[in-house]
């Protein structure tokens, strides 16, 4: 129950800021080879959390599939797929920022909103490959009359697990970390105050991508390999936590990557400010005193009168065109509210 309970609380802060923002880079911000990487990593980490669901409902019931062939099937391709994406994904993070720091000319006539969302497409159709054999080898296993979700007898275990390793932590991990590294030497010249917030953030990137990922990896490794029955107890017991921790990297990404943004945070306030003004919109006007508004017209009129001609009917064609035209000024005002 602990790890359905970690599951919910991760997918409950998984989608939501993982939502926010695919909302905000893809229809509140203009579209720079930045917001692209964040669009693509936020819908990768907002799958990966959103097809836990079924682990927590699998959890809740011992681990028992009542979701079919299909969906065991589709569950863990679409979890493994996400996963290969957001990783490989920040890997691109990493290697952008890391060229556009040490070849600044380069990356300026180089760097182009297409490139970026080429290397996305192909990041996840190589996302796609890797996870193939993953959601090939998942069946429905019966086990004392209860339907489980898991591999064959058939599927190569160890290889799968290995390769897991490599393409998703080894080389990702490398490249994550000899980029920021990279970026901190050069960050070294600008001024201290920005370079001590360019070290924290750096060090929280590989920190939390390490700390996430590291323990799910050797715990898969252990499971592997062991035959204590002793330690296999230990592992049935961590083995989920671990799965939590691998999962939070994905809450933590959109907090690492993009709120630190200062564009993001720009945008997103604006469109805070959107939401709760389109909310309020309609209200502030039937709040608004009949005394104010008759008082505001008084003011319209006799400035009307005393710029209007000495004729009393085209006076009061001048009055009434002007009170429409405050009418029709103060709604376009509220539409531009709203």
């Amino acid at each position: 129950m602990v790890s359905a309970a970690l599951y919910s609380v991760i997918f409950i802060f998984g989608t939501l800021g993982n939502g926010l923002v695919i909302y905000v880079t893809g229809c509140r911000m203009k579209r720079t080879v930045n917001s692209v990487w964040f669009l693509n990593l936020a819908l990768a980490d907002f799958l990966f959390t959103a097809f836990l669901i079924f682990s927590i409902v699998t959890v809740s019931q011992e681990h028992q599939w009542y979701f079919g062939h299909f969906m065991c099937k589709l569950n863990n391709f679409v979890s493994v797929v996400s996963m290969f994406a957001s990783i490989f994904i920040l890997m691109a993070i990493s290697l952008d920022r890391c060229l556009s720091i040490w070849v600044v000319v380069w990356a300026h006539n180089k760097r182009t909103v297409l490139k970026a969302q080429l290397i996305t497409a192909v990041i996840w159709v190589i996302s796609v490959v890797c996870s193939a054999p993953y959601a090939s080898f998942r069946e429905i296993v019966p086990y004392n009359s209860k339907n489980y979700c898991g591999y064959t007898h058939e599927a190569p275990v160890s290889s799968l697990t290995i390769f897991r390793f490599v393409m998703g932590f080894f080389i990702p991990f490398l490249v994550i970390c000899i980029s920021y590294v990279a970026i901190g030497v050069r960050a070294k010249r600008l001024q201290r105050t920005r370079k001590r917030r360019s070290g924290r953030i750096i060090f929280a990137i590989i920190f939390a991508f390490f700390i996430c990922w590291l323990p799910f990896h050797v715990v898969n490794f252990i499971e592997m390999k062991t035959t204590n029955p002793d330690l296999m107890k230990v592992i049935h017991i961590v083995g989920p936590l671990t799965v939590c921790l691998a999962f939070m990297n994905s809450c933590l990404n959109p907090i690492l990557y993009v709120f630190m943004c200062n564009e993001f945070q720009k945008k997103l306030k604006q469109s805070v400010c959107f939401v709760l003004e389109s909310a309020l919109a309609e209200d502030h006007l039937s709040f608004m005193s009949s005394r104010s508004l008759s008082s505001h017209l008084s003011r319209i009129s006799r400035k009307s009168e005393s710029t209007a001609p000495p004729e009393r009917k085209d006076t009061a064609t001048s009055l009434n065109f002007t009170e429409c035209k405050v009418f029709i000024t103060e709604e376009g005002e509220t539409m531009g509210t709203e």
